[in-house]
């Protein structure tokens, strides 16, 4: 490992960080492009309290050894990411990265990252571009694949026998993915697709359109701020009384459920994760999140988490020699760290072989709006993508 100082500490790891020796030490460099304002900025929110936990469990140290946490802004735009990635390239000599909540974001600096061979580690987006024959051994998709969360609503709408849906989503890589993946596993009925513009948050066409096609359900998939102004606009029109909703966690996750409230109640959605699931790591997690910050953690904090956890356990399996860049890949693969989702493992394309649940929004036993467990949609579920991969599994 180079010798760096680990004198300078920027913003999120001094919240989050034990202080280092001023002295010259062998620090391990982590990128983290965030977004910290722009269209995903609540969900950027929610990430960094998930990386600054872990964070602090660890007492600001990856295996065991220092670390030095570089975090920029990217306010979700490709271009901004870009450029800081560059310089965390260049001028910091970063061996890992991580940070981005969108798809467009992602795809604009992997191939930055693969080409100097600095493994990204992903707490949010899967991208089907990096999920099959584009898959690279640098990126691994710690969260999810983009398509399988809606492939998930899918299969749930099917079940339902739904005749008639509409699906709504923006208009950038995810939104497409999001689209597909339900329709890849809705087999009851037709469906019509409404694209939006990113951190749109007027609904009033959309909504006067859903109002004239008297759809038995609308699939939503709208981040952030986007599904915090959908929802309340949609209750608001009264279109609850006749329609259904369905989402994801990423547009009713906890986030949202705190912005927007009792009109959620009774909203279904699909989720790798819920903090009510009986895993002991995730039960520590929740209450540790619980302690900090008062509030239950969304999926975007468990995931973020997740990510610190899971380099922590590969820096600690190879001594903190993480030059050794076939030795780091290896010990990411084989994931060996206590999951808040159970028991970790990645396919050949390097994405989790994991479940899907269903949740739904109710109370829980104080009366709170949150999130509650409903069954398992998927079980063990490798997304629709890793045939096309030539990776091999390890």
């Amino acid at each position: 490992m180079r010798l760096r100082s680990a004198a300078r500490c920027l913003a999120l790891a001094c919240l989050a960080l034990s202080p280092l020796h001023a002295a010259v030490a062998q620090t391990i460099k982590v990128g983290m492009a965030m977004d910290i304002s722009g269209p995903f900025s609540a969900n950027g929110t929610d990430s960094r309290t998930g990386y600054a936990l872990a964070m602090k469990q660890l007492d600001g140290k990856l295996g065991g050894f220092p670390v030095e946490y570089i975090q920029t802004d990217t306010a979700g735009n490709p271009d901004n990411a870009r450029q800081q990635v560059e310089r965390m390239l260049q001028r910091d000599d970063i061996d890992l990265f991580t940070g981005p909540v969108a798809s467009n974001v992602a795809l604009a600096v992997g191939p930055l990252l693969f080409g100097k061979k600095v493994p990204y580690l992903s707490h949010n987006t899967g991208p089907s571009a990096l999920s099959g024959k584009g898959c690279n051994a640098y990126f691994f998709g710690t969260a999810y694949q983009n398509d399988a969360y809606h492939e998930a609503a899918g299969r749930f709408a099917t079940q339902k026998e739904f005749k008639k849906v509409v699906l709504i989503a923006p208009n950038y890589p995810g939104g497409k993915d999001a689209v597909n993946g339900f329709k890849h596993f809705y087999e009851k009925g037709a469906t019509s697709e409404i694209y939006t513009k990113v951190g749109q948050i007027d609904y009033a066409a959309e909504l006067a359109q859903l109002r004239s096609d008297k759809p038995d359900a609308v699939y939503f998939f709208l981040p952030g701020a986007m599904g915090i102004g959908f929802i309340k606009q949609f209750v608001a029109a009264g279109l609850d009384k006749s329609i259904t909703l369905i989402s994801t966690g990423f547009s009713a996750d906890e986030d949202i459920v705190q912005a927007v409230g009792k009109p959620m109640l009774g909203i279904y959605n699909t989720s790798h994760w819920a903090h009510d699931l009986d895993v002991p790591a995730n039960k520590a997690f929740v209450a540790a999140y619980r302690k900090e910050y008062g509030r239950y953690p969304s999926g975007y904090a468990a995931q973020a988490y997740d990510v610190i956890m899971a380099m922590n356990a590969a820096v600690k399996q190879i001594g903190g020699k993480v030059d050794d860049r076939e030795a780091l890949l290896a010990a990411l693969r084989k994931a060996d760290f206590e999951s808040v989702r159970g028991k970790f493992v990645y396919g050949n394309n390097q994405f989790p072989i994991e479940n899907f649940y269903l949740r739904v929004v109710d109370t829980d036993a104080n009366g709170q709006v949150t999130n509650k467990l409903v069954s398992t949609i998927l079980k063990n579920y490798q997304d629709s993508y890793a045939d096309q991969c030539p990776l091999k599994a390890s």
